[in-house]
């Protein structure tokens, strides 16, 4: 599909894009640059690519796809060093989980000619690296493209080829509606994780290891979530802010909700309150994001993160 595509970042996203591409033909060469010395190394062991640099303005040279894996907080350095090497027809794209604010970090670099794209495919683990990425990661998941308002048909056309070729269900959407959208299915599910663990590191010194020693399944998913990435999540926060804190906000009176049915033996909200979020999990399963397993489907399954 491509004769060059230059991988800048290669943490889990960037490496199941490498194997995936080589796996399946999609580019001539693959061009992988990350600025640690250690983690290019360890991705030329893996085989990730067929070219590697320090240097992200080397790797962008030629390349007709350019997809910027870095934390979101990077997108604009990274677009800024990049800029002077992209070639004009190039397709530059990110898989950042915010876009209001990698459009606005990444837009003004951009040259004249170079097709800016943002996307985000949502799929992932709590695992990082170029040793987290596998085959198959963006199969059967979706990748949402968040085009700006003079985005060129046939290059949005060709990249949506692309990420259906990994796989990939595709959709588009307005960049503050993504936003919004992911603060309540990905950003606070996320931060309600890292806050619930943090609590039971708290609690930990008082139980005398308890936590850890008796943790059901319902805690130890949690901390699953809050192994994620803390640079990656990080810069989700901040760069996200006003979504994410309008979702703790009503998150917040829905929880003060629960505690007053608490308090107050209400059963019958109790009752309804989990008959209605029951219902949620049996539309996820069908709608295809998991599997109508014990344990959410891991047990049994395949072991990919």
């Amino acid at each position: 599909m491509f004769g060059k595509i230059a991988l800048i970042g290669i943490g889990l996203i960037g490496s199941s894009i490498a194997r995936d591409v080589k796996a399946l033909g999609l580019a001539k060469d693959v061009t992988i640059s990350t600025r640690s010395a250690d983690t290019l190394k360890r991705a030329e062991e893996l085989e990730l690519g067929t070219s590697y640099t320090v240097s992200a303005l080397e790797a962008v040279k030629d390349a007709d796809l350019v997809i910027v894996s870095v934390p979101v907080g990077a997108s604009g350095a990274v677009a800024e060093q990049i800029a002077p090497a992209l070639k004009k027809g190039a397709i530059l794209t990110d898989v950042g989980s915010t876009k209001a604010s990698v459009i606005a970090q990444m837009s003004p670099f951009v040259p004249e000619g170079v097709h800016f794209i943002p996307g985000h495919p949502l799929a992932g683990t709590e695992k990082s690296g170029p040793d987290a990425g596998f085959e198959g990661l963006f199969t059967g998941r979706w990748c949402i493209f968040t085009p700006l308002p003079d985005t060129d048909a046939d290059a949005l056309a060709k990249l949506r080829a692309f990420w259906e070729a990994l796989g990939s269900r595709c959709d588009e959407m307005d960049p503050q509606h993504h936003d919004k959208v992911l603060a309540i299915v990905s950003h606070l599910p996320h931060i309600i994780a890292y806050n619930i663990v943090g609590t039971a590191d708290d609690l930990e010194t008082v139980t005398e290891s308890e936590v850890i020693k008796y943790s059901a399944s319902g805690f130890r998913d949690f901390t699953r979530l809050a192994a994620s990435d803390p640079t990656m999540w990080r810069d989700v926060c901040l760069h996200n802010r006003d979504a994410i804190l309008e979702m703790l906000a009503r998150f917040s009176e829905d929880l003060a909700y629960l505690q007053r049915a608490i308090r107050w033996g209400e059963g019958d909200k109790l009752f309804d309150l989990f008959t209605r979020t029951r219902a949620i999990r049996r539309s996820i399963v069908q709608a295809g994001q998991d599997v109508d397993a014990p344990d959410f489907g891991r047990h049994g399954a395949p072991k990919k993160d």
